[in-house]
């Protein structure tokens, strides 16, 4: 299932042939799932153009890799093209003046999607680029951050984002989204809404495991300035000495911000001064998303049961740094909460300590990879997480991950 061609018997015996096809265990951070039939790195947006137009023009099975952080692959590997943006780079243009209400002026950037995205988190900050601070250290690639919204610590990537670049795949051509058009919620938009894989069943349509629109390059609108934005979480903003929705030093922000995921686990071998290796680290980040629950069932929860409001993807004002809208019919809760008091621990395993497949050592919303699982025995731990919180308290947790020729 390699595109990498064996020597033939009349080769130089000291010749170097061609390097091999790395599987999806090589590929993702989850260090799990079989070979691949064709492997393609792009340099260039038309390289990645051509690889995705040709395997969608033979009918191949497509799939677009970033960083592999958000990636559960069977153990068969997969039949079709894998296809890996490599591109990396920046281009800004600024404007820093300020205006009577203390609002500085903005940054608007254009990033490709290869871009490692936590590389420019860091880069944003010393530039005093404002709003992706809490950002931190979350692995993977700037294509992969509007597709499912990625958001941590009451920060969301959609309250930066301006406008998306795309290849479409269903009319061959480049298609700009705007922020509106993005549609974003939750861990969700319209770039993820495409892909309409069953989980349930495993069947697959035509814009499965790769979304249609495929990311070719990222377009941001931050704010200037040394300050961060509101800090919208309660641990954080108790970490940083602030009340919440209140500001402080993007520096000390993306400090804070790597200091606790890096408690949980929840940080790349060697990012944030992390050793290498930690089995703990060595996952997806968060196997679930936090439910969001009508107001009424959230009421059916224990009373020690986390709630937080859930606010808009987008921030209620353009004139300055602001969080969003809250939502009075909705709450959030914490799917790590309701894992634990499930009966799931941290360490947890189907068997025991020795088990192949854990919940992480430091945080039950991680399933992680001890160094010798399989995607069966990581899918066979959420299941059985699923759907013990489930049986304990009539929630369906939802997997964050895309599953490729899995079903949980």
């Amino acid at each position: 299932m390699s595109q990498t061609a064996a020597s033939t018997a009349t080769e130089p015996t000291d010749a170097v042939g061609p390097e091999p096809s790395p599987t999806l265990a090589d590929l993702t951070t989850l260090r799990v799932g079989g070979p691949v039939e064709t492997y393609v790195e792009a340099t260039t947006e038309a390289e990645l153009i051509d690889a995705v137009r040709s395997a969608d023009d033979a009918g191949t099975p497509l799939l677009v890799v970033g960083g592999g952080s958000n990636l559960l692959v069977a153990d068969e590997g997969f039949d079709g093209v894998v296809v890996r943006d490599v591109r990396q780079g920046l281009e800004a243009d600024l404007a820093d003046s300020c205006g009577t209400d203390g609002a500085c002026g903005g940054a608007s950037l254009s990033l490709p999607a290869g871009q490692d995205w936590d590389t420019f988190v860091a880069q944003a900050v010393a530039n005093e680029w404002v709003g992706v601070e809490a950002l931190s250290g979350i692995p993977g690639t700037v294509g992969a951050a509007p597709v499912q919204n990625i958001g941590a610590y009451g920060q969301e990537v959609s309250g930066v984002v301006a406008s998306v670049q795309t290849w479409d795949r269903a009319t061959g051509q480049r298609k700009l989204l705007t922020l509106s058009e993005l549609g974003f919620g939750y861990r969700s938009s319209v770039l993820k809404r495409t892909m309409r894989a069953d989980q349930a069943t495993g069947a697959a349509d035509l814009w499965y495991p790769t979304p249609r629109y495929v990311v070719l390059q990222v377009n941001l609108q931050m704010r200037l300035g040394s300050l961060s934005a509101p800090v919208g979480y309660a641990e954080l903003a108790r970490r940083l000495g602030v009340e919440v929705g209140q500001r402080a030093p993007s520096a000390e922000v993306r400090e804070a911000v790597l200091e606790l995921r890096g408690g949980k686990g929840m940080l790349l071998d060697g990012v944030g001064g992390a050793a290498a290796p930690d089995h703990d680290r060595w996952s997806a980040g968060s196997f679930f998303t936090n439910p969001v629950v009508p107001i009424e069932a959230a009421g059916r929860l224990p009373d020690d049961a986390p709630r937080y409001p859930v606010r808009s993807a987008t921030p209620t004002t353009t004139t300055g740094p602001a969080l969003g809208e809250i939502d009075p019919s909705v709450v959030k809760t914490s799917a790590a909460w309701l894992i634990e008091h499930a009966g799931f621990t941290k360490g947890f395993g189907l068997a025991g300590e020795h088990s192949p497949a854990r919940l992480s050592t430091r945080h039950t919303l991680a399933v992680t990879n001890r160094g010798g699982a399989t995607a069966q025995d990581l899918v066979a731990l959420a299941r059985a997480v699923r759907d013990g919180v489930r049986d304990e308290f009539g929630i369906d947790l939802e997997p964050e991950p895309v599953l490729v020729g899995l079903a949980l």
